[in-house]
């Protein structure tokens, strides 16, 4: 029974380990299965689902903008950043900021999860990973590469850089771009977090000084190592106006819509958690205490998820005798001699 489940969770007891052994969570007391259930099921289930959601986000707003460099130049082979800046991107850049999303994010408290276990039901709905979110997220990630490159493109094209009138190479215009996109990623994330603690703060914005700090140091390394980045930072992008400009306004783009959507939906469509969480924060809970109860009351209603799945089950339990039986009698009337 364990092995033909979703997920199987064993409870250890005089019966023995045999179901401990075979099922993918253990529990020591029956009572424990509610918490497990209506907390961490809803906690895993939000967390994974934004977590890979996001994985889509961040890697196509980032590899499409080498697509459009090559379109630009009409596929020269010639990439826009550093062979240093693609390597970090995923291992250290942005790698934190999605571990901490998927191991601390928090919607809604333990607590209000057990007094809204109706909040469970939001991952057999798949309300956070059907196709719709899935689709929504890849077209915001679209949208960001088509910011971050075109209006860096634009912004830089036959632009004073510096103040003798240079205009910029092809380093600096990489090395903003990189620089729109660690910031645009890295506040995406900071936006679809509900629960920030010290942790996610210092991964967050600690992945984006970790991308100066890396800018400064690889700068300061010798030409053999640096290549066209030598001092790229403390000579050519600090004391450009612009590239800090250029960072500020292409961030800011590339997450407006995003930052649209999610304040039209929490005012005009809101989610269950999106009520709790508004009145937690104005502590609603505690002014208003029959509101509070009431509410509750409502989130432990009967659910008809279950009796709909149990139904749905045996109509094709029902439907899969009837096709059985129809080959049956098929074949049965096929190998007969014809009279």
């Amino acid at each position: 029974m364990i092995q033909e489940a979703d997920i199987g969770v064993g409870i250890s007891g005089v019966e023995g380990m045999q179901a401990v052994m075979a099922s993918d969570f253990s529990i020591a007391q029956f009572r424990f299965l509610e918490r497990l259930l209506v907390v961490h099921g809803h906690w895993c289930y939000k967390r994974i689902a934004q977590m890979i959601c996001y994985f889509f986000y961040k890697n196509i707003a980032f590899g499409l903008t080498l697509f459009y460099f090559e379109a630009y130049t009409g596929f020269s082979g010639q990439s826009v950043y550093d062979d240093w800046y693609m390597l970090l991107f995923n291992v250290i850049l942005t790698s934190l900021p999605v571990i901490s999303l998927g191991v601390f994010e928090q919607d809604v408290s333990s607590e209000v999860c057990l007094q809204f276990p109706a909040l469970y039901q939001q991952g057999p709905k798949n309300l956070f990973f059907d196709w719709y979110r899935i689709l929504g997220w890849m077209a915001n990630g679209m949208y960001s590469s088509l910011v971050i490159f075109f209006l860096n493109i634009n912004i830089f094209y036959n632009q004073g850089f510096r103040i003798s009138g240079q205009t910029a190479d092809m380093a600096a215009v990489g090395t903003t771009m990189f620089t729109s996109i660690i910031w645009a990623v890295n506040m995406q994330i900071a936006l679809t977090m509900s629960h920030f603690t010290w942790i996610q703060h210092a991964f967050v914005w600690g992945s984006v000084a970790t991308w100066y700090l890396f800018l400064l140091g690889y700068g300061m390394s010798s030409p053999l190592i640096s290549g066209n980045a030598y001092q790229i930072l403390i000579e050519a992008l600090a004391p450009a106006p612009i590239y800090w400009a250029s960072t500020l306004l292409v961030t800011a783009a590339c997450n407006m819509p995003y930052l649209a959507h999610i304040s039209y939906q929490r005012s005009v469509n809101p989610l269950d958690h999106h009520v709790i969480q508004e009145i937690k924060y104005y502590k609603k809970d505690l002014e208003d205490k029959h509101m509070w109860t009431r509410e509750r009351s409502k989130a432990r209603q009967e659910t008809k998820i279950g009796f709909t799945a149990r139904v749905d089950a045996k109509i094709r339990q029902l439907k899969g005798k009837l096709q059985k039986k129809y080959s049956a009698t098929s074949v049965q009337q096929s190998s007969s001699p014809a009279s």
